[in-house]
């Protein structure tokens, strides 16, 4: 169930601001049922990119300004022998800054065909878009099937939401939770709405843009033999396009006061069905090393594909099997070789509650552009602070910065500002 629409210029299937509100009666009978609850978010989100010294001298830099509204709603269950419940989620988004010339940042619809593709002959973004879903809920026992709108986080699948708007998909998802140890999870998926658009897409495949499916199918689960030790396997078909698995495994432990953890990952994938995407061979292999101190965090991460094509995924997700996928590159091509050192700080520790940040390095090398041995770094600095107490409590506000340098990418700058504040509503 969606409804979507975009502003001036492009087709509407649903006033944003009359979308938001006729959702909130939904939500209010939502609230009658035990464990229902409801919120909205403002996320004010400014995005700068800089590409003068990249591989695409077409576009000087990106940079956009927009403000989003973000409504969620969950109901608890029916008191029945199979509980009913419904999730909704509204968006819109609201065009505060751009123009043709900086459009393409992926907060707003309008400057590109696709994601990846080529600009419009018209690339300015739209004035504001909305959208909407729902997802019908039944639960037994510990078994819950979803059926509509979702936002999977599931090890092959994370719905990205590093824009305005989250990304979400159309489909089905089961988790079985019956043992208490073992979490077994099912389901397919058969459209996306894509970060930048309003409007559900057959699924686009990341390094490979030109080509999409219409159904993605997953089934997998994670053992906690231990509290510290837990070990996945799951396996992923997007039709006619790939197939792909991944074996996961963490393991936790305390030295001292040091808490350390190490999670090793394994991803196979490989061309399925009629090969959309030709003959595919990644077979990526990813580290990481933490540990914890107080309020420090130190990781070590290292990762390589060993096969001949780059890894092949779902546009737009979050790669949590992925060690070294961060905040613009992948580190992902063929025969990649990377490595990661990340350093995090809590100042609550140092007398500032509420302010965390975090230091980021990813080089890789060992790959071919043009037929030459190419490397590729980025440099991340993530800086967030919320806001203790006062009339603006809770209040987020979030810098992030990338600073990167390749062989295929040129050298690229980016800055983003986050703020966001969420509103419980019942």
């Amino acid at each position: 169930m969606k409804l979507s629409s975009t502003g001036a210029g492009f087709a509407r299937a649903a006033k944003p601001l009359s979308l938001l509100l006729g959702l909130g009666p939904l939500c209010a009978q939502a609230a009658f049922l035990e464990d229902g609850k409801a919120n909205l978010t403002l996320r004010n989100f400014y995005y700068n990119h800089d590409l003068r010294d990249s591989t695409k001298p077409a576009q000087s830099k990106l940079e956009e300004w927009a403000q989003g509204f973000i409504l969620k709603g969950e109901s608890g269950y029916t008191d029945t022998t199979v509980g009913v419940g419904v999730d909704v989620y509204a968006g819109l988004g609201l065009k505060l800054d751009s123009s043709p010339s900086r459009s393409g940042s992926a907060l707003l619809p309008g400057a590109y065909n696709r994601a990846g593709g080529p600009r419009n002959a018209d690339p300015r973004s739209a004035d504001e878009f909305s959208e909407a879903t729902a997802a019908v809920k039944f639960k037994y026992s510990k078994t819950e099937l979803k059926v509509g709108g979702l936002f999977p986080k599931i090890p092959l699948v994370s719905a990205g939401d590093a824009r305005l708007l989250p990304q979400f998909f159309e489909g089905a998802m089961l988790d079985i939770r019956e043992l208490d140890n073992l979490d077994i999870g099912l389901g397919q998926m058969r459209k996306v709405n894509q970060r930048e658009f309003a409007g559900a897409r057959d699924i686009q495949v990341g390094n490979y843009y030109s080509v999409f499916s219409d159904r993605f199918d997953y089934l997998g689960g994670t053992w906690r033999a231990t509290p510290q030790t837990s070990l996945g396997l799951w396996t992923g078909r997007l039709a006619d396009v790939y197939q792909q698995t991944l074996y996961t495994g963490t393991q936790a432990f305390k030295a001292g006061d040091w808490n350390l953890s190490g999670t090793f990952n394994y991803l196979d994938t490989g061309e399925s069905g009629t090969e959309k995407a030709g003959n595919l061979d990644s077979r990526m292999t990813s580290a990481m090393l933490s540990a914890n101190l107080k309020a420090q965090t130190f990781r070590l991460g290292y990762q390589y594909n060993a096969g001949d094509s780059a890894l092949p995924f779902i546009h737009d997700t979050d790669l949590p099997g992925v060690a070294n996928a961060v905040q613009v590159l992948r580190f992902d091509r063929a025969q990649e070789r990377s490595w990661q050192a990340r350093y995090d700080l809590d100042f609550a520790a140092l007398g500032v509650p509420g302010l965390t940040a975090f230091a980021r390095y990813v080089r890789g090398d060992n790959f071919k552009v043009a037929g030459e041995d190419g490397s590729e770094w980025e440099r991340n600095l993530d800086v967030t602070y919320v806001i203790q107490s006062g009339p603006l409590k809770n209040l987020a506000l979030r810098w992030r910065n990338v600073e990167l340098r390749g062989d295929a990418t040129g050298r690229r700058d980016e800055n983003r500002v986050i703020i966001a504040y969420t509103l419980p509503l019942f």
